[in-house]
């Protein structure tokens, strides 16, 4: 059933104001996504503004804002730091020509074939990864230059991002509690950000030791208009197409994308009021086009995220007008602001991003997964650490294999029946059979008391696993040795089948 959408005319004071709330949350962000990617950060910032005004352009999502994204931060970091980053835009490139035949073959229904457990084991493990890597830029850890002689850990440990880690970590508890009336237009991020860079201004004059080394803050060239932004993009090296590892890359960077992408942009359709329903394969094309574009300006992939999308919902957005109207204040942030943003430390920037790894990977999510029984939390824990441990496309396939055992195991739970009466034993199969419940079904038929009248039923089956036809054979083929009379009424097909598999069984 079409539900009515507010005209983007209409809704544009509602709309100009979330955009730039959006804004607000999404600068920071940018910013501490390139960081924990090893990107520049000036990449970060030009994958906002594509997934803000390309994407939403091309979106049909009213609600859902595309930027960089923490999920994608790992691989990127990992691509980077195997292949480089101008292969790292060229696999960005190819992931959106990937997502774009996704959206074109209408395939947006790839997320439902993950188990639930795993998905969230992703991005649980990226968040932990994602807190790790920054640990070093919260205590400003400096790494020794090439042929210096090693020092001991804590010297190299700068106190001044240590007591800005501090402030920041303060701003985080401190500031909900503080936001009143136009404060509420300043999100947490944003603050605890501009509370850092005052910071670094400040602390030095109270304390000599504090001074930040320029390799510890933010550092985007300044862009005197938009030819000077055109020559600082980096372009991807398309030398390197035929290279595995770029197209390995490529895919991962599509699957977690396209993923996140529709798993985001269903999460926001049940906040939007309206409660409009966004065209899952038009998603896909959006974003496939916001991909290659991001890939071949130097920017980071992008994903729709739902931290910028319910800031969105929750500043009263209604349109994509806001979406775009976020991207263009990127771009005017880039080009006008970006003696501002280096006045930004690193550390104000892995306060944020530990936040947000925190809470991607928070105690309640084990605990409620825990609660839910082991076909719930041993595929979400094996995913998690095999994340972790590997890498997210390697990780990702070890959890969706257990996450699919167990999903088979659950399904042939009670497939097996046995009755007793005064002289039969009925061992009945009530749903399609595998080699999963050969214990299972080797344990009931070994219990059978000898002497008796067994019956094998297995009317309401369809398909049986070849182990289970050999186990069965075996079960008929000793019967004598027990004394027991097997009954098991076999139609001609199963009959030559059994005789093929098992060669004298009858």
């Amino acid at each position: 059933m079409q539900t009515l959408q507010p005209s983007p005319l209409r809704s544009l004071k509602q709309d100009l104001p979330a955009g730039l709330v959006v804004f607000l949350v999404a600068v920071p962000l940018c910013l501490g996504i390139a960081q924990a990617s090893g990107a520049p950060l000036l990449s970060g910032l030009l994958a906002g503004i594509i997934g803000g005004v390309v994407v939403g352009l091309l979106s049909k999502s009213p609600l859902s804002v595309c930027g960089p994204t923490a999920g994608l931060a790992v691989i990127v970091a990992s691509g980077i730091q195997g292949l480089g980053f101008r292969a790292v835009l060229l696999a960005t490139v190819f992931g959106g020509l990937l997502q774009l035949l996704l959206g074109i073959f209408r395939l947006g229904v790839i997320a439902h074939y993950f188990p639930s457990a795993v998905i969230k084991g992703i991005l649980a493990a990226i968040g932990i990864l994602i807190a790790m890597k920054q640990v070093p830029h919260a205590v400003g850890y400096l790494r020794p230059e090439a042929g210096a002689p090693a020092a001991p850990l804590l010297e190299r440990i700068s106190m001044g991002p240590v007591a800005l880690t501090a402030l920041c970590s303060l701003a985080y508890v401190a500031w909900p509690r503080l936001q009143r009336g136009w404060l509420t237009w300043i999100p947490t991020p944003l603050a605890a950000a501009v509370l850092g860079g005052v910071g670094a201004a400040l602390l030095p004059r109270i304390w000599a030791g504090a001074a930040l080394a320029p390799s510890q803050l933010v550092a985007l060239p300044r862009f005197e208009g938009l030819s000077s932004v055109t020559a600082a993009v980096i372009t991807p090296d398309v030398s390197r197409w035929s290279d595995p590892a770029v197209w390995i890359t490529a895919v991962t960077i599509c699957i977690v994308a396209s993923i996140e992408t529709l798993l985001s942009v269903e999460a926001v359709d049940r906040l939007d009021p309206h409660k409009r329903v966004s065209p899952p394969n038009r998603e896909l094309v959006a974003l496939g086009v916001g991909n290659v574009l991001s890939g071949l300006v130097g920017g980071l992939p992008v994903v729709s995220v739902i931290v910028r999308s319910s800031a969105n919902v929750q500043a009263g957005g209604q349109t994509q007008v806001s979406t775009i109207f976020h991207g263009l204040l990127l771009l005017m942030g880039v080009l006008l602001l970006s003696p501002l943003l280096n006045a930004v430390p690193l550390a104000a920037l892995a306060v944020v991003l530990i936040v947000v790894g925190v809470r991607q990977s928070p105690l309640s999510l084990w605990r409620n997964t825990w609660r839910a029984g082991p076909t719930q939390f041993i595929p979400f824990a094996v995913t998690v650490l095999a994340v972790v441990g590997t890498d997210l496309l390697k990780g990702t396939l070890i959890g969706v294999a257990v996450g699919t055992f167990f999903a088979i195991r659950r399904q042939q739970q009670n497939a097996v029946v046995v009755t007793h009466e005064v002289d039969t034993v009925t061992v009945r199969f009530t749903k399609d059979i595998t080699f999963l419940q050969k214990a299972q079904l080797k344990e009931a038929l070994r219990e059978i008391p000898d002497g008796k009248r067994v019956v094998l039923d297995r009317s309401v089956v369809d398909f049986v696993d070849d182990d289970i036809e050999e186990l069965l054979a075996e079960f008929s083929g000793n019967a004598r040795s027990r004394n027991l009379t097997v009954h098991e009424p076999l139609p001609a097909a199963a009959l030559v089948r059994r005789a093929l598999l098992v060669p004298g069984a009858h």
